[in-house]
């Protein structure tokens, strides 16, 4: 479960992103709050909004990103890119603390995030491989998602904690300050154990090439189809716990408590991918239409407390979903177009939320909260059954010569590239 952390610079790594990812759910806790309670009367679409342009740029700068983290030394472009997060968010903390914030204010922000967190993906999810080898990569992906999970169980609750005793401006500082951790990582690691990825690549083919990868590989594309309708509908926990939250009469304490509640599952999900081998589609599939039915389910709880006690299922499935579909993406591609094919898969994943955060949020502002996990759930369940569809129309599910069924797995695949085609490897 834990084979990557025999490595010394994945333990920086994951130590260094366990720091920053504390903050960061801190601050994403904070500023969902300020949104939704110091700069609205309690407007969930403002706080969809907020989201769509914190979430957008992703979408926007595909193609750009992408080809900038497969051109560039991906250390030294994540350098820039956590410092300016980090900087960010101590402007932010700041503009709260005098209270001249306003709405339009954060808006700019969180577009200026997003902005920032669309070179920073893609580059960060292709170093996790450069860092240790295509051979570890699925188990170190899984572990990434645990840290994170780990973070967003301590987070929400800490920033929850502090938004009550110290304010959200102060908040936003503390998370600043948290990034130091993930440069500290990056400047100590050992520069010669990194396996390619830090150098410039002249030869990595146009923008397009990864866009043509995606479109020649029907299982990228059945993932893709799944990440986006699972992003745009069913990861809007923020909108879902800070909503659900007013629903059972509970303050910022109860909005970060449901929070940690997803986080528990979240972990596990993460951990349990951890022990596998590699990364299956068939997995994605089933954990996407157990994360819609888990979403459908919740919506109908009567009570605080089970409603928190059904997020540790929501959590559960929607990282097993998540964080399998990151590794088969990661450890199916070529490394010379992974960080494009990467930054299509985040741009799937980030610029889906600008669709469906808005609605989600106008859902639940015309209907109430309940109506739109069913909304979320619905579409997740039809994520899940477009990939059942595919799986059996493609011919990977068959019978066995013995009896039962089994399914044809995808296996690494290589490609020659040139700055105009792309062949595969037979």
């Amino acid at each position: 479960m834990f084979r990557s952390l025999g490595i010394f610079n994945y333990r920086l790594w994951f130590l260094g992103a366990l720091v920053s990812n504390v903050g960061a759910w801190m601050q994403a806790t904070a500023q969902d709050w300020v949104v939704l309670t110091e700069l609205t009367d309690h407007d969930a679409t403002a706080v969809g909004v907020t989201m769509a342009f914190q979430f957008g740029p992703p979408l926007l700068l595909v193609g750009v990103t992408g080809w900038v983290a497969d051109r560039f030394d991906r250390r030294k472009l994540l350098l820039v890119t956590q410092t300016s997060l980090g900087v960010i968010s101590l402007v932010v903390g700041s503009l709260l603390i005098s209270g001249v914030m306003t709405l339009p204010l954060m808006l700019t922000f969180a577009a200026l995030f997003g902005v920032a967190n669309a070179f920073d993906s893609p580059a960060r999810q292709a170093f996790v491989s450069d860092i240790v080898g295509r051979d570890q990569a699925s188990n170190a992906v899984a572990l990434n998602s645990a840290s994170f999970n780990m973070a967003r169980l301590l987070g929400p609750a800490i920033g929850s904690l502090l938004l009550i005793v110290i304010g959200s401006g102060w908040v936003f500082v503390v998370n600043a300050a948290t990034f130091a951790a993930m440069l500290s990582a990056l400047l100590l690691m050992r520069r010669g154990e990194i396996h390619g990825g830090g150098r410039p690549k002249k030869g990595a083919g146009s923008l397009v090439g990864g866009f043509r990868y995606v479109l020649r590989r029907p299982d990228l594309l059945v993932t893709f189809a799944i990440a986006f309708l699972v992003g745009a509908f069913g990861l809007n926990f923020p909108i879902f716990a800070s909503t659900m939250a007013v629903e059972f009469g509970r303050d910022a304490d109860g909005y970060g408590l449901l929070s940690s509640s997803l986080a528990v599952g979240s972990l596990a999900g993460a951990l349990l991918a951890a022990r596998r081998d590699r990364a299956k589609l068939r997995v994605v599939i089933l954990a996407a239409g157990g994360f819609g039915a888990a979403l459908v389910v919740s919506s109908l709880m009567p009570t605080y407390l089970t409603y928190a006690l059904l997020c540790v299922a929501v959590g559960f499935a929607s990282v097993s979903m998540m964080t399998t579909a990151n590794g088969f993406v990661q450890t199916t591609t070529t490394p010379a177009l992974r960080g494009r094919v990467l930054a299509l898969y985040m741009a799937v994943i980030m610029g889906s939320t600008p669709v469906g955060a808005p609605l989600i949020g106008a859902v639940s502002d015309a209907w109430g909260p309940r109506s739109a996990l069913v909304v979320g759930g619905i579409a997740c369940l039809v994520a899940g059954a477009i990939g059942l569809a595919w799986l059996i129309g493609s011919g990977r599910l068959h019978r066995r010569d013995t009896g039962g069924f089994e399914i044809t797995a995808t296996r690494p695949i290589d490609v020659l590239t040139t700055p105009n085609e792309i062949i595969e490897r037979p």
